[in-house]
């Protein structure tokens, strides 16, 4: 199993990767710490049904990894990190398996502190906090969603101010994948902000609210990559970048909330050969790991919206070095982000 972490092309040096299991719980869980120079490893729990063990594998290293990159580029003092959970989020969850994993989490000694994530809640990470002090996100005052769709909603900004050279969402169309927490709030922003929305996702009680409330036009999930549209907010699954739907994408800007938008690395060249502004995933949607570090951190929150809405300021940085430096912007958000973390 060790030859196969290290062998598995998203292995990227990191520090742990550890396989946490409990009989009785059935927890199956991997955690990753990617890197700590800057602080403990902190990113959130996923709980998934993957379809293999290599799957969950594969999927803790990109999220752990790229739980540095975003944490350096928002200059908190913390690491990366990241943990699956395989099981399905809707059938296996017990107050038991979050118990064990907060058993886990307690063994490795705060060198790793998670959240909510995709699959899991404030209420199961209160059950995980009932094992260790790791933890953070907890009840209604931790959701971090409002504060990742903020974060988004001030990047697309960023992003039009220099693709379009306008301000204002008036008139302007966004596809946007995905109405879970954070996408949904993300596309009521763009609503308020006069932007017509065009909407995809599995859920239909999501889409028929989008339609009631913010007057959507619904497409189907594989369709949205072919809708005439100003900006492409992916805000559901990663890798939706790819040469597929590279080909049929009329946007000219990609902002949206998704963790890992590039399916492979060279797909950030490829956004630039067609002209297409892409904001780096790690960079525009820190909202979340930034409101949660503040509270597990205990530091006044007075500062905290001003810090999310930096996000912007961060990415007008990266537009404009990219441009200058002839660079997909992705590559420009990593060498920000490695000129803080690395030794």
């Amino acid at each position: 199993m060790t030859a196969f972490v290290f062998n598995e092309i998203n292995f990227d040096n990191h520090e742990q990767v550890v396989f946490a299991s409990e009989e009785k719980s059935g927890l199956k869980a991997i955690i990753a710490v990617h890197n700590t120079h800057l602080g403990p490893a902190m990113g959130g729990c996923r709980m998934w049904n993957y379809a293999t063990e290599a799957e969950a594998v594969r999927d803790v290293l990109r999220l752990s990894r790229g739980m540095t990159y975003k944490n350096a580029v928002a200059g908190l003092p913390i690491g990366g990190g990241k943990s699956v959970i395989i099981g399905n989020p809707k059938t296996d969850k017990t107050p038991a398996l979050f118990e064990a994993l907060g058993e886990a989490l307690e063994r490795l000694g705060g060198r790793y502190v998670t959240a909510e994530d995709v699959g899991t809640s404030p209420a199961d990470m209160a059950n995980v906090a009932s094992k260790t002090k790791y933890v953070a996100g907890l009840g209604d005052r931790g959701d971090p969603s409002p504060f990742t769709a903020l974060g988004c909603f001030v990047g697309a900004q960023a992003a039009i101010r220099h693709q379009l050279k306008r301000d204002s969402f008036d008139g302007l169309t966004v596809a946007l994948q995905g109405l879970g927490h954070v996408g949904y709030d993300y596309a009521r922003r763009l609503h308020a902000a006069g932007a017509k929305l065009i909407v995809a996702d599995i859920d239909q009680a999501a889409l028929q609210r989008a339609q009631d409330e913010l007057g959507a036009e619904v497409v189907g999930i594989d369709a949205i990559y072919d809708v005439q549209a100003d900006i492409y907010a992916p805000c559901a699954l990663g890798a939706t970048l790819n040469p597929d739907t590279l080909s049929r994408l009329k946007a000219k800007i990609v902002a949206g909330a998704a963790n890992n938008q590039l399916a492979t690395a060279d797909i950030g060249e490829a956004c630039r050969q067609k002209g297409i502004l892409y904001a780096p995933d790690f960079v525009i949607n820190a909202g979340g790991i930034i409101k949660v570090c503040y509270e597990y951190l205990n530091t006044p929150e007075d500062g905290m919206e001003a810090h999310v809405r930096r996000i912007g300021d961060t990415l007008t940085e990266v537009f404009s070095r990219a441009d200058a430096e002839g660079l997909p912007t992705s590559v420009v958000a990593d060498r920000i982000a490695e000129a803080k973390f690395k030794k």
